[in-house]
């Protein structure tokens, strides 16, 4: 066992088990250990998860990163940096998919539980990682979020190179987009408005957060998505629990999506449970775009416990600790059963 890995335990009554094991898709993951006559839930810290199957590599990372001796901050940081550099990922980073005018904008936040900061950027050109400026707002200066032209020069006089991230395979199909103005524009899917939100919990039970994304591709020049809005694409409660969401940010921030699954938890909800009821409330809010509402969120809570739930039926998210990483389904929630009929309008 790496002296870097440690773990707490969380009293469990009314569950059995023989020997230890994990809950897998589709159920609250933590892991059981059975000591003696009790059972008891053991959650090895770090602990990370994230959006989307990509999110496995960032998460194993993070890991690597807090066992080397770094921060949890570093671990978040250095995680997501994993997926902004993934030239083949057309939704965060360098090899996004640019906005109509052909520039690519990146948003990103960081938040952090003990201390309930938060930095955040917001249509930020010409940077390899918004993430790192994330942070560098949040440590550096005043302010929560800097934007567009102010948060690049701030990002360079903080000594952050300039990178060209309009790679030659997006640029030639932003050209095609070009040419087929007047026709029907593409439409929203998993391929134009991807994130990675990333959710860790260390060994003292203390919560951290962060998200990075390229945005809606072919968006307007200066939209800015939910991703780096406190409380919508990311939020950290120490108290309870984080939680990000991914997919069309115009649905999420609206509602407050992630400080609402946080809300839901406080009131008792399990992680997945918080993340259903946060899409059923949005729902119910919104029902005009109930068809198309295309949102998903995972969650961590203070003991360890993970989840997700959302309105994509291919959404998956990735989990990772000091001794295993894997990729799992979410639960797919369906417009019935979020719809005036559903169960999950609370």
């Amino acid at each position: 066992m790496p002296v870097s890995r440690r773990r707490f335990i969380q009293g469990s009554t009314g569950l059995t088990a023989m020997g230890a094991f994990h809950f897998l898709p589709n159920r609250e993951g933590f892991a059981m250990e059975q000591t003696g006559r009790a059972t008891q839930r053991v959650v090895d810290a770090p602990l990370f998860i994230a959006t989307w199957p990509f999110g496995k590599a960032s998460c194993e990372q993070a890991v690597k990163v807090v066992q080397r001796g770094g921060s949890m901050v570093d671990a978040i940081e250095q995680g997501i940096w994993v997926t902004e550099a993934d030239v083949s990922n057309a939704s965060v980073g360098i090899g996004g998919i640019p906005n109509a005018d052909g520039q690519v904008e990146l948003d990103a936040c960081i938040m952090t539980g003990p201390d309930h900061n938060a930095g955040s950027v917001g249509g930020l050109q010409d940077v390899l990682h918004p993430i790192s400026v994330a942070r560098l707002v949040m440590e550096k200066t005043p302010h929560v979020m800097l934007v567009g032209e102010g948060a690049k020069q701030f990002a360079m006089e903080q000594g952050v190179s300039p990178t060209d991230l309009l790679t030659a395979d997006q640029k030639k199909r932003w050209e095609a987009w070009k040419k087929q103005q007047g026709a029907e524009k593409p439409e929203i899917d998993e391929d134009h408005h991807d994130t990675i939100a990333m959710l860790g919990l260390d060994a003292q039970g203390n919560l951290y957060g962060g998200c990075s994304t390229s945005g809606w591709g072919y968006k307007m020049p200066g939209r800015i998505g939910d991703s780096p809005i406190i409380g919508s694409g990311l939020y950290v409660d120490n108290q309870v629990g984080a939680a990000g969401a991914t997919g069309l940010g115009e649905n999420v921030m609206r509602h407050c999506g992630s400080f609402l699954v946080v809300e839901m938890m406080r009131q008792g909800a399990t992680p997945t449970e918080a993340c259903e009821q946060a899409v059923g409330r949005i729902a119910e809010l919104d029902p005009k775009n109930l068809g198309n509402l295309d949102i998903n969120f995972i969650a961590l809570n203070k003991q360890g416990v993970y989840g997700a739930a959302g309105t994509s039926q291919g959404f998956k998210y990735s989990m990772a600790d000091p001794r295993q990483s894997q990729v799992l389904e979410a639960k797919a929630l369906s417009e019935k059963s979020i719809g005036p009929e559903g169960g999950n309008r609370k």
